[in-house]
């Protein structure tokens, strides 16, 4: 069963005790890999059950990172009542791979899981995709791109997610954004930002204003072409926060803030677990 995690302060700092993963399971293989998912079930959880879900993926510049980095948010879902995934996709230190390859493994892990939420316990309705940095990236790229898929997937089955969770996330790799040297013979496929529309799942983004990757200005463009859209983007910044704050001085208020969001979309019964200081 899921196993309790605490937050707590100490002299240093917020200090986050993880959780650890109830199970994994390979939801692809590629290239000699496997991928697996990083599984978080709610205490009792059974496989007749359908719970809303959510995937996350991790940051790390498209070149690194781990699963783990989403562990505490995992945990704290799956304390509330939801299936919480971190997932493993392909970087360049480990797997020689672009940021393309990310997008796909992306798609591919959000496919998986919905094609086989009747024996995980799921509700296929109601799949969220998290992440934060690239991995914010990552979640962003399969609530709104498209055709980006490995070859011999069942693409009947939508790669989409319900909802996003984004947490300073990379979202506009057009010329002058994060990546575009990286990505630009197919930036435009690739670019969340350039491929809104009003299928956009609704979502919720952290942002720290003096983000040295991710401009307020990028945010601010995201959120009122989501609106233009007539789709919910809910915007949060945190004054004097760095890239990757998150989990360090506003976790608990971003923790908090995520909790809400999906209360307010039916995945989340009851009221938040925390409280604002």
């Amino acid at each position: 069963m899921m196993k309790s995690f605490f937050l707590f302060l100490a002299l240093a700092g917020m200090v986050l005790a993880a959780p650890k993963p109830d199970i994994e399971k390979t939801y692809k293989k590629v290239g000699g890999h496997e991928l697996k998912l990083h599984i978080f079930n709610p205490e009792g959880h059974k496989a007749e059950d359908q719970r809303p879900a959510i995937v996350f993926f991790f940051g790390g510049g498209w070149n690194g990172g781990s699963p783990s980095q989403f562990y505490p948010q995992s945990g704290h879902l799956a304390s509330r009542g939801m299936v919480a995934i971190s997932a493993e996709y392909r970087v360049k230190s480990r797997h020689k791979t672009s940021p393309l390859e990310c997008v796909k493994d992306g798609n591919s892990a959000i496919r998986w899981v919905r094609e086989h939420a009747k024996e995980l316990g799921i509700d296929p309705g109601k799949i969220a995709a998290g992440g934060g940095s690239a991995g914010g990236h990552v979640a962003a790229a399969t609530g709104t791109t498209k055709g980006l898929f490995e070859e011999g997937e069942d693409i009947a089955i939508s790669a989409r997610p319900d909802a996003l969770v984004l947490f300073n996330p990379v979202y506009d790799n057009g010329p002058g954004g994060y990546g575009h040297s990286r990505v630009k013979k197919y930036w435009k496929k690739i670019s969340p930002l350039h491929n809104l529309d009003k299928k956009t799942p609704p979502t919720i983004v952290f942002l720290g204003t003096k983000d040295s990757l991710i401009p307020v200005a990028t945010a601010e463009k995201y959120r009122d072409t989501m609106k233009e859209h007539d789709v919910r983007c809910d915007l949060h910044l945190y004054k004097g926060e760095a890239h990757g704050f998150f989990n360090k001085s506003k976790y608990d208020e971003t923790e908090l803030e995520m909790d809400r969001f999906l209360v307010s979309l039916g995945f989340l019964k009851d009221k938040p677990a925390l409280k604002k200081e």
